[in-house]
């Protein structure tokens, strides 16, 4: 039997996207096993998807890559004898572990001109730059070389453990409502003063919601502030454990987030959302994949270029600043 292993080690929000691109491989090659390389942190996202055989689940230390350390992993890798990889990342983890699978043929992405590490590790290099900013689109983009096209179904999905349905519930506390602050960059966030007005706005409404952040401290500290102008908020307490995560957002029946993990998280199970974008990166990349009714956009975003780079924005207004509670009340009264 075939073999063909898929590699992305991108972040969070990313990964998501991948699950559409690896049924339409399944669907190009139906008699073939589906081996998906990943993250350790991020593997739960694929779990129980039917059209992928095996996940390869590595511990990832950012910036480090210790070929010693991973030689029995690189070992059991080569033995399935891969007669196709592909990865999506286009970085320089994925290539590694491109050239380690013994393949005869690597595809991989790439920004530009190729680097020397891609010019050894792909058989096939495509240009990021002449595919897509859709990431699900940007994918199928990628494995165009090898005929694949984009299945009917091209929606991203996440099935949760049933086994945590009852342990979710518990955390959620009757909450029906997810408002989610944090981003991996504070400049997609929405200011919490509009948060508050938000919460404010919402009424009677305010039993059902519950507040989240992700595990950093300044994250965590955007919950503190929210908490000291509106004292009655119901925070949800941390959960680094992503399974257990997964199932929390199953249970809810709304998540309201910037763009970010728990927000692609949501839509890719099933559960209604509001995504709030405003950057120029978030609209070009993250926003074309949701519906009219499962977003707001900002105004103009002046951190384009050389600026998009920073984590902050650099505009004395920003575009974030432009959302406005009552286009998401008017999102709310349509769910």
């Amino acid at each position: 039997m075939n073999k063909i292993l898929a590699i992305q080690f991108k972040y969070f929000g990313d990964a998501v996207f991948l699950a559409p691109a690896l049924l339409g491989i399944k669907e190009k090659f139906p008699n073939s096993e589906i081996h998906l390389l990943v993250a350790k942190e991020i593997a739960p996202v694929f779990n129980r998807l039917k059209y992928i055989d095996k996940i390869w689940a590595i511990p990832r230390n950012r910036g480090k890559f210790n070929f010693f350390e991973l030689l029995p992993f690189i070992k059991a890798l080569r033995t399935c004898k891969f007669d196709r990889v592909v990865d999506f990342g286009g970085n320089d983890r994925g290539a590694i572990f491109s050239l380690l699978s013994g393949s005869k043929i690597r595809l991989g992405l790439m920004e530009g001109s190729p680097k020397l590490l891609q010019k050894i590790c792909y058989t096939t290099r495509i240009d990021s730059y002449g595919l897509p900013k859709n990431y699900i689109y940007r994918n199928f983009g990628l494995l165009n070389s090898w005929g694949i096209q984009k299945p009917h179904n091209s929606d991203p999905q996440i099935i949760s453990n049933t086994h945590l349905k009852k342990q979710a519930k518990n955390i959620l506390k009757g909450r029906s409502i997810i408002c989610h602050l944090g981003t991996s960059q504070p400049k997609k966030e929405w200011p919490i003063k509009k948060w508050q007005e938000l919460y404010i706005s919402l009424g009677n409404r305010r039993a059902a919601v519950a507040f989240s952040s992700g595990t950093s401290d300044r994250e965590r500290a955007l919950l503190l502030d929210l908490k000291q102008l509106e004292p009655s908020i119901f925070i949800l307490p941390m959960i680094k454990d992503l399974d257990l995560y997964l199932a929390v957002l199953n249970e809810a029946e709304l998540v309201i987030s910037g763009d970010t993990a728990p927000l692609h998280f949501s839509h890719a199970l099933g559960v209604k959302v509001i995504g709030l974008f405003g950057i120029h990166g978030s609209k070009e990349y993250a926003a074309p994949i949701y519906s009219d009714h499962e977003k707001v956009t900002s105004n103009s975003c002046l951190c384009i270029d050389d600026l998009e780079h920073y984590e902050i924005c650099m505009s004395k207004k920003s575009c974030m600043e432009s959302i406005k509670p009552s286009q998401v009340l008017h999102l709310l009264s349509l769910k």
